[in-house]
C-alpha cells in the first residue's frame, strides 16, 4: 500500500481542479500525504485531525485503517491512512494558499450539488477514469520547449506548471525570482540585481548594454539584467533553461507532481551536478538599488547624447564647410 493519491492544480484558465486515484470507493492518504497536499507541516495536519475526531465530526474507528507501508529505508512499517472523509474535513480547517484552492474547488462541486441534485465531472466521464493532469503537463512542457519565447518567460512558464502556483500570489512572484537569480548567479557569479547595478554605466558605448528592444535604447531596457550579459554568457543560461525543461519533461513522464519549492531544489541539485556556483543569499544588491542605479546612468547617458554631435550633424557640419569652400573659390 498506497496507490492512492490525489493531485490539486490550478487549469490555465485558473479553475481549481483535483484529480485522484479511488481503493474501494475511497482515497487514503497518510499525514504525510496530506502534509503535502496542503503545503503544511505534519504536526498542523495532525492537529487538524485530532480535533476532528475531539469535536465528533468523524468517528475514527470509520475512517482510518492501518497499513503496512515501505518508507524511504526500506523498511516497513504499520502507518495510519485516513480516508476521504477526513481529507476534506481537514481541507476546510487548513489554513493555507492550498486548502483555499481545495475549498473553491469544493464550493464550486456543492454549488452544482444543490443546483442540480448531483455533480457531474465531464472531464472524467470522457476519459473514462483515466487521469489526464499529466498528459496536460507533458503537452504543456512540449509546447514551451517549441514556442519562440525568449528563456525568461520559458522559465515562467515552466514554473507555472507547478501544482500549487497562483500568479496572483507574492509567493509565485518571490520564488520565480530566486530560480531566476540563481540561473543568473550559475552563469557570471551575479544576481540580476547585481547585474544591472555594476554593468549600467552612462560612459560605455550604449551604457554598457549588449542588447536592446528598439533602434535606441530606452529606460524600460536598462531594467533588465540579461541585456547586459555577454553572449557566453547568454548561451550559458539557455543551456541551464534547456535541462530545466529536460528535468521538467522527465517528471511529467514518472507522473511526480512538482511544487514550487521543488523547483528551488531541482535547480540546485543540477548546479551541483554540473559543478556550478550555487547562490544561497539574496545577494549584495536589492532590486530597488539596481533600478535606481540603472535610472541614473540613463539619464547622465540621454544627456550626454544630447550634448554630442551625432553622425548625421558631423556630415550636415561638413557638406555645409564644402559649399561655403565652394562660394568662397567662386568669389576668387
Amino acid at each position: 500500500m498506497n496507490h492512492s493519491n490525489i493531485i490539486m492544480y490550478t487549469t490555465e484558465d485558473g479553475l481549481t481542479k483535483i484529480e485522484t486515484t479511488f481503493e474501494d470507493d475511497t482515497v487514503w492518504l497518510s499525514i504525510d500525504q496530506m502534509a503535502e497536499l496542503f503545503q503544511r507541516d505534519k504536526s498542523t495536519i495532525s492537529r487538524h485531525i485530532k480535533n476532528i475526531f475531539e469535536e465528533g465530526e468523524l468517528q475514527r474507528i470509520s475512517v482510518v485503517a492501518n497499513f503496512a507501508t515501505t518508507a524511504a529505508d526500506g523498511k516497513t512499517y504499520n502507518v495510519d491512512y485516513y480516508n476521504l472523509d477526513v481529507i476534506i474535513s481537514v481541507g476546510y480547517r487548513v489554513k493555507s494558499h492550498r486548502g483555499t484552492q481545495f475549498r473553491i474547488w469544493a464550493m464550486r462541486i456543492l454549488k452544482e450539488y444543490m443546483k442540480k441534485g448531483f455533480a457531474l465531472d465531464d472531464d472524467r466521464l470522457k476519459r473514462l477514469g483515466g487521469g489526464n493532469y499529466f498528459d496536460e503537463l507533458l503537452a504543456r512542457i512540449r509546447d514551451i520547449r517549441s514556442s519562440e519565447k525568449v528563456f525568461w518567460r520559458k522559465v515562467l512558464e515552466i514554473y507555472a506548471t507547478s501544482i500549487d502556483y497562483d500568479p496572483s500570489a507574492e509567493s509565485s512572484i518571490l520564488f520565480f525570482k530566486q530560480v531566476q537569480n540563481k540561473m543568473h548567479w550559475a552563469a557570471h557569479k551575479h544576481t540580476a540585481a547585481e547585474v544591472i547595478y555594476q554593468r549600467a554605466d552612462a560612459e560605455k558605448d550604449n551604457m554598457g548594454l549588449t542588447s536592446w528592444a528598439s533602434d535606441t535604447i530606452r529606460r524600460p531596457d536598462v531594467e533588465i539584467a540579461k541585456n547586459y550579459l555577454t553572449q557566453q554568457e547568454l548561451d550559458a543560461l539557455n543551456k541551464i533553461v534547456t535541462a530545466y525543461l529536460d528535468i521538467a519533461e522527465v517528471h511529467a513522464l514518472n507522473q511526480e507532481p512538482m511544487y514550487m519549492k521543488d523547483w528551488l531544489e531541482t535547480i540546485d541539485d543540477y548546479l551541483k551536478m554540473t559543478r556550478r556556483d550555487i547562490l544561497t543569499s539574496s545577494g549584495h544588491i536589492s532590486h530597488k538599488q539596481a533600478l535606481d542605479k540603472a535610472h541614473a546612468e540613463y539619464t547622465k547617458y540621454k544627456n550626454r547624447l544630447e550634448n554630442t554631435i551625432s553622425p548625421v550633424e558631423q556630415d550636415f557640419i561638413k557638406s555645409i564647410g564644402t559649399l561655403e569652400e565652394i562660394a568662397d573659390s567662386d568669389k576668387k
